[in-house]
C-alpha cells in the first residue's frame, strides 16, 4: 500500500473515533434532522415518578392476599360483555414463567460462572441466564392466553382474538348483559 493509500485508509479509521480525546460523540440524528433530546422529570416526595409508584401499587394490589377481582371480555363490535369471571388474586399471561427459558451452555455443558449473566439456580446446579427476573417474580412475555382461578377455585384459560377486549377490575362493573357469567354454575 502506498503512502496516498495509507493515508486514505487512516483517515476512514479516523473518522468512525473519537480519536481518543474523550469527548462524546455527537447525539443521534433523523434523516430529517431531528436530534435526540432528553427532559427532566418530577419526582414526588419519596423520589419516584408517576409511572414508579404506578407499577409499584400495581404489584402491591396484584399481590395482596384473597384479593378478588373482575374479569369482563368485551366485544368491540357490539359492546356486549362476552364473559364475566371472578378473578382469585390476579390475571396472568401463558407466557409467565418460574425459571428463564435460556441458559449459557457449550456442547452441553455449562459455562464457568466467572462469565456475564444473571446466576439462577435450576435443578441444584447453578447456571447464567441473560434474562432478567421481573417486578412480579416471574420470567416470560406476556399475553398468549391469559389465565385464573375464580373465587370457587376454577381454573380458567382465555385465548385473545377476533379484537375482544379484555377488562379487569377489583371491583364489579354494572354491566346490563353477560353472555356467558362463568359464577352462574
Amino acid at each position: 500500500m502506498g503512502p496516498k493509500a495509507l493515508c486514505v485508509a487512516l483517515s476512514i479509521v479516523a473518522a468512525g473515533c473519537d480519536g481518543g480525546s474523550g469527548t462524546p460523540a455527537s447525539p443521534p440524528k433523523s434523516a430529517s434532522g431531528v436530534k435526540q433530546t432528553s427532559v427532566d422529570v418530577s419526582v414526588s416526595a419519596s423520589g419516584l415518578t408517576v409511572e414508579q409508584e404506578n407499577v409499584g401499587d400495581r404489584l402491591m394490589q396484584d399481590n395482596t392476599a384473597g384479593s378478588i377481582k373482575h374479569l369482563y371480555v368485551i366485544s368491540p363490535f357490539s359492546g356486549d360483555v362476552l364473559i364475566y369471571s371472578t378473578v382469585k388474586g390476579k390475571v396472568t399471561s401463558s407466557g409467565k414463567r418460574l425459571t428463564p427459558t435460556t441458559v449459557a451452555a457449550i456442547d452441553g455443558e455449562f459455562v464457568d460462572l466467572d462469565l456475564m449473566g444473571v446466576p439462577v439456580v435450576i435443578g441444584g446446579r447453578y447456571h447464567r441466564t441473560s434474562e432478567v427476573l421481573q417486578d412480579d417474580g416471574t420470567y416470560g412475555n406476556s399475553i398468549d392466553y391469559l389465565f385464573w382461578w375464580d373465587v370457587h377455585g376454577r381454573y380458567h384459560q382465555h385465548y385473545i382474538s377476533g379484537g375482544a377486549i379484555v377488562h379487569v377490575s377489583d371491583q364489579p362493573l354494572p354491566v346490563g348483559r353477560v353472555i356467558i357469567n362463568l359464577e352462574n354454575r
